[in-house]
């Protein structure tokens, strides 16, 4: 009875948590529809987000309509989506793993869809085709190294992390053999902004593309995260709570394989997200993946959102967001280090 009403508490202490997580978020949210080149009142905002939502005909123009439903919502929705993704990806990693350096591209994800995205771009393909592309490629990447790890005798998860850091080696080489080779006029510069990570060009389309898969990838790893608090604790815990330690690795992997390889496909390779924002979250809920995950969800939509604001509006040209995720999220991630050592412990 006093351990159910503990485990009570502990519940109503996570919601109210996440409750206050999301607070900021929506408020971002709103916020961002302001921010850009044409001005926007929060009247005008708040009378065309109300007009789609309970279907009646606004006054406003349809510039201001085009501009708020075709460029900034997709945008919106986009970083915070890519931000949820390569959070929550981050956190399980760094549980099935159990170290907290390890982010989402450590099995070669972000390196295998760069050179899928450089390729199309060297064949002049459609938006469409190269995020296609990019997808292919980052799933190519993990499973040549899932196969790759699994093929040795005794294979262990530190094995599977060398393998990951071969893969990326390689497609890293073959990206950069693609610049080689590329056009410097015009496929490289394409080729170089898009590694450097971007949302200027998202479409409504496109985030309908990537939505699907990340949603389900997030959604089955919200399903299994206590399982996730178990194999963190150790392969020999979770075997005799008569858990399939092979089974589940390959349902971790393959999840955040997907949720980052249509992150990445989206906006180019945007790093720190996934390895710095699960620290941030364990700091405030603590270790447990329960609430772990929707708290990493929700802060990495906010960081992400929240920067690419920045990037559109601090300068009159558009800053990569790579750049400003590493600006800050390299030296924030040393200061976690030196301040919250028993955070990780």
């Amino acid at each position: 009875m006093f351990k159910r009403k503990i485990r009570d508490k502990i519940a109503e202490h996570e919601v109210s948590v996440t409750v206050l997580l999301i607070i900021p978020l929506i408020f971002l949210f709103f916020i961002s529809f302001l921010l850009g080149r044409y001005p926007i009142s929060p009247q005008d905002v708040i009378m065309a987000i109300a007009s789609k939502l309970f279907f009646f005909n606004s006054t406003l123009s349809p510039t201001l309509n085009a501009i708020l439903f075709q460029i900034r919502l997709p945008r919106i929705l986009a970083a915070m989506m890519v931000g949820a993704a390569l959070s929550v990806a981050g956190a399980s990693f760094q549980g099935l793993f159990k170290n907290p350096l390890v982010s989402p591209d450590k099995l070669g994800v972000s390196a295998g869809a760069g050179f899928g995205a450089a390729l199309a771009i060297l064949f002049s393909a459609s938006a469409i085709m190269i995020q296609f592309s990019a997808f292919i490629f980052g799933l190519i990447a993990v499973s040549l190294t899932y196969f790759i790890g699994r093929s040795f005798k005794g294979t262990s998860i530190l094995t599977l992390v060398l393998c990951g850091i071969a893969i990326e080696s390689l497609f890293a080489a073959l990206l950069s053999l693609a610049k080689y080779v590329a056009d410097p006029y015009g496929q490289l510069q394409t080729i170089v902004f898009w590694i450097m990570g971007s949302l200027a060009a998202v479409t409504n389309q496109q985030v309908l593309i990537i939505s699907l898969p990340i949603i389900i990838g997030t959604t089955i790893l919200l399903m299994i995260r206590w399982r996730i608090n178990v194999i963190s604790m150790g392969e020999e815990e979770a075997q005799t709570l008569g858990i399939d330690i092979k089974k589940l690795h390959a349902i971790i992997i393959i999840c955040c394989t997907v949720i980052t390889a249509s992150a990445v496909s989206i906006c180019g390779i945007i790093g720190w997200i996934g390895l710095v924002i699960p620290h941030v979250a364990r700091m405030i809920v603590g270790p447990d993946h329960k609430a772990l995950l929707p708290a990493s969800i929700i802060l990495g939509a906010f960081f992400l959102l929240l920067i690419d604001n920045v990037a559109r509006t601090l300068t009159t040209v558009e800053i990569p967001l790579g750049i400003l995720t590493a600006i800050i999220g390299a030296p924030f991630f040393l200061y976690l280090l030196m301040k919250s050592k028993e955070v990780w412990s």
